[in-house]
């Protein structure tokens, strides 16, 4: 008798303890800060401490995760990725070259998405990004094209995804296809395809109890390109908490479970620009929709999983650049982005165009605080006087282009010397092969605690949730 007690006990603890190892998350939310690297999280962190006059950080959401780790993100054909090949893989595994989106170098072989593996599962799938629906980051989750320009036929493969829920800017070559020919809109076929279309946050809230299948974008009249600069927005601009907001409550409906991508796209296209003050507040405003993600998590914390990543770091972003002394509360005088700097500078030159060059001190102490609160130095200073008298004096106007945007050389040059007088400073303008950093909490997020590749974090995921990764 004794010995069959014993053989029950024995059965029952080996049945919790397959149940357990079985466990599989049913929310799980795959976030990406698109160029987010670990300067650019802790510069952030720094930052806002920096508010309160601490010589300490005050951490994000998501580095507070229990697990956290890093990751190389390498691409098949170059030492540094780029988004599409950062991009294909963080969704299906597998290293591509760059500009490939989630195919083989060679453009003929297509990976399934993990995605797509969640759709197939029974799961509603969502992608929602800050930049356009056919960028690149999220592209490679629904997508399969060989070049990543390729928009129009990367918007045609919603279609056939047919995932649940679509969340961005817009769309960029909504009617013109990669050979730059006018062909049939995509918009009519996204709406034959099931999907209603809704611009700005009103528009979803009219339609979010009927519709089985959404598209939300931005207002219409605003930007295709991307939402607003966080730093930029002003009360009823469009955010990606609002987004993540919109996603988890369009995917919840039903008892199904989701995947859930959100991308911070703009912290990339922010370090591009080399614009510290911009970038850390795009990094804030992609924590803010963690935070959303987080506050599902403490609702279900036996079901979901979130992973948080990036899928490069962009501008090699170093904070602290010679004093030992960290001055990161400069950059709370910057109020505008350099993009927006360089609307306001147009703006000024159209109504002073013979201003004096105490004039362009006042307005750049206006709106970033040089002179007036932060204390450039003579290099600098020199710099953008020679600037001010090309523009102002000789009236030839000099511009500085970075990846996503052609701005004003004054304002390039105004928000150079902001990083510098702030212990910021960039190595380059485009994408590095810095580490990326990998943080997880939830089901199965003890599984993301060695350094990895960026391919393996996918990978893991589907281990998790027990899919089977192609």
């Amino acid at each position: 008798m004794k010995s069959n007690i014993f053989k029950l006990i024995i059965a029952f603890f080996i049945f919790v303890g397959t149940a357990s190892a079985q466990k599989q998350p049913k929310y799980i939310f795959f976030m990406i800060g698109d160029g987010m690297g670990l300067a650019q999280v802790h510069s952030a962190e720094l930052y806002q401490a920096s508010l309160d006059n601490k010589n300490t950080f005050y951490p994000t959401v998501f580095s507070q995760f229990p697990y956290a780790t890093f990751a190389t993100s390498h691409s098949l054909s170059h030492g540094v990725t780029d988004s599409g090949a950062g991009g294909t893989a963080l969704a299906v595994g597998h290293k591509t070259k760059n500009g490939v989106i989630a195919m083989d170098s060679a453009g003929v072989k297509p990976y399934k998405s993990i995605a797509y593996l969640a759709k197939e599962k029974g799961m509603k799938v969502g992608i929602t990004t800050s930049v356009s629906i056919d960028h690149a980051t999220p592209a490679s989750f629904y997508a399969t094209q060989p070049d990543r320009d390729m928009y129009y036929e990367i918007g045609q493969d919603i279609i056939k995804s047919n995932f649940d829920f679509f969340a961005g800017s817009g769309f960029l070559k909504p009617n013109t296809n990669a050979k730059k020919e006018e062909v049939a809109p995509l918009f009519p076929q996204l709406e034959k395809a099931g999907y209603k279309l809704v611009y700005g946050l009103d528009e979803y809230n009219k339609a979010k109890s009927s519709a089985q299948k959404l598209i939300l974008m931005n207002k219409k009249g605003t930007d295709p390109v991307s939402l607003k600069y966080a730093i930029d927005q002003k009360p009823g601009d469009l955010n990606l908490a609002e987004i993540t907001s919109a996603a988890i409550e369009s995917l919840s409906k039903g008892d199904q479970g989701f995947f859930l991508m959100v991308e911070g796209g703009k912290i990339d296209w922010a370090c591009h620009a080399n614009d510290g003050a911009t970038s850390i507040q795009e990094v804030l405003d992609f924590n803010r929709s963690v935070e959303k993600a987080y506050e599902f998590y403490k609702k279900h914390p036996e079901e979901t999983l979130i992973i948080v990543t990036a899928d490069h770091e962009t501008g090699g972003m170093a904070v602290g650049n010679g004093s030992s002394t960290l001055r990161l509360k400069n950059l709370q005088n910057q109020k505008v982005s350099q993009e927006q700097l360089t609307v306001l500078i147009n703006e000024f030159r159209s109504k002073n165009e013979n201003a004096s060059w105490d004039q362009l001190k006042n307005f750049l102490g206006e709106h970033l605080g040089l002179w007036k609160s932060i204390k450039i130095s003579e290099d600098d200073e020199e710099d953008l006087q020679e600037a001010y008298h090309k523009s102002f004096v000789e009236h030839k106007n000099e511009t500085s282009k970075s990846m996503y945007a052609v701005n004003d050389k004054i304002a390039a040059l105004a928000v150079k010397a902001v990083n510098k007088a702030s212990s910021m400073s960039f190595a380059s303008s485009n994408h590095s092969a810095a580490y990326i950093p990998v943080f997880a909490i939830g089901v199965g997020a003890e599984q993301f605690h060695k350094k990895m590749d960026n391919t393996d974090i996918p990978k893991t995921v589907s281990t998790i949730a027990g899919w089977q990764l192609p």
